[in-house]
This record gives structure tokens, sequence and C-alpha cells, in this order.
């Protein structure tokens, strides 16, 4: 039984100090009316100012079900799919005491973030994410940098963009994420290769009619 294991040193696990365990959360998204990738924050409930959406796990909870509550109970956001992105073990991370952090990251669509509390929560450029507590700008560092290398690869692989879409509409998409100008051959060349054509274009638009692609299955 785990009440009698005994270590090597003959410790049993009640003899080691045990550090809290958090889970935050970096929810990212790129909103319509800027255009640009942003991170979800949560007004701080005790203290001024604002945080990664996060909580403690409690006992008997799965890391997952901490992050879906969390998400749920302080942003007012559900029915996403948050992924565990790293671990932040340093003992002096958190002013509160010994806390690990398992940062979990997600990437949604705007009409997902709908129905959050707009009253309690903010959608903040990534690049300027203001002051935040228990390294939580290292966490939308880490969060971006993986965002960045999946979309530098593939073919939003978020489905961020209802299909079918045009190459113009995947590099803007492309660009909001990587922060920065795509140049338009370069990106179709490497893009292209892993999408399908539909043989339509788009009507009513401005302009010349564009190709409609759908992402290779």
């Amino acid at each position: 039984m785990a009440s009698s294991y005994v270590d090597s040193s003959g410790r049993s696990l009640a003899d080691y100090p045990r550090p809290s365990v958090a889970v935050d959360t970096a929810l990212l998204t790129v909103p319509e009316e800027t255009g640009q990738l942003s991170v979800l924050q949560v007004r701080r409930h005790r203290d001024p100012g604002w945080a990664l959406p996060g909580t403690f796990l409690h006992e008997g909870e799965r890391l997952i079900d901490a992050v879906q509550r969390s998400l749920r109970d302080k942003a007012g956001v559900v029915g996403t799919s948050p992924r565990q992105l790293h671990v932040f073990d340093d003992p002096r991370r958190d002013t509160r005491g010994w806390v690990l952090s398992v940062a979990h990251l997600d990437v949604v669509r705007p009409d997902q973030l709908a129905g959050r509390d707009r009253a309690r929560t903010r959608l903040v450029p990534v690049d300027r994410p203001g002051m935040l507590p228990y390294q939580h700008d290292e966490i939308i560092e880490r969060a971006v940098s993986e965002l960045r290398r999946r979309y530098a690869s593939a073919p939003d692989p978020d489905h961020l963009l209802a299909e079918p879409f045009t190459i113009l509409q995947l590099r803007r998409l492309h660009q909001a994420i990587a922060g920065r100008p795509l140049q338009p051959d370069t990106f179709r060349r490497k893009m292209g290769l892993q999408l399908t054509g539909t043989g339509t274009r788009t009507t009513g638009t401005r302009g010349k009619p564009a190709e409609l692609y759908l992402r290779e299955r």
C-alpha cells in the first residue's frame, strides 16, 4: 500500500515537502477587429491587474479538468481543448509560496470566445501583454513560439480559417501569427503544396476572382 512505502533512504512520501500545483493557460486568437495575434487575460481576484486564467489543482483532479474549470469559472469560456505546453518550476516564481505551474496552450477562433465574460476578461496583443505575475509573460512567450513554429511549416494547422479560403486570406492569417510580413510568392510556393484547389473562385468581391482552396486531407 502507498501508506507503507519507503524509498531507499527509508523515507515515506509524507517525509518530502510538496509544492502546490497550478495550471495556467495561454489562450490565443486573432480577433477580426485588430487582425493581431492576441492572448486572453482575466482580471485578478485579490490583487490589481491582469493574469492568464489559472487555478490550483484540487485533490484527485486531472490537470485538464483544472484547466477547463479555470477557463469556465474565471473567463466564461467553454469548449476549448488546451494542450500541455511546459512546466514552470522555479521555486521563486510565485510570491505566494512554492508553486509549480503546468502551462497549457490553445488557439481558437474569435467566435469561440463570443461567450466570454467581457467584464472580467480582455484580449491583448501578445507583443504587449502588460505587467503580469507568476512568469505569465514567459508562458505567453513560449506559447507564441510554439504556435509560430507550427504555422511556419503547415497551412493553418489549428483551422482558424473556415474552408474554402484564398491564398491571400491564408497568408494574412499566417502574417498575424508570425508578427511580420510574409513574401507572397515564397508563401504560395511553400503552402500551396499542402492545399487542394476547389476549382472554384471567389464571387461578389472587388478585383480579380481568386481561387479557393482546402487543406490537404
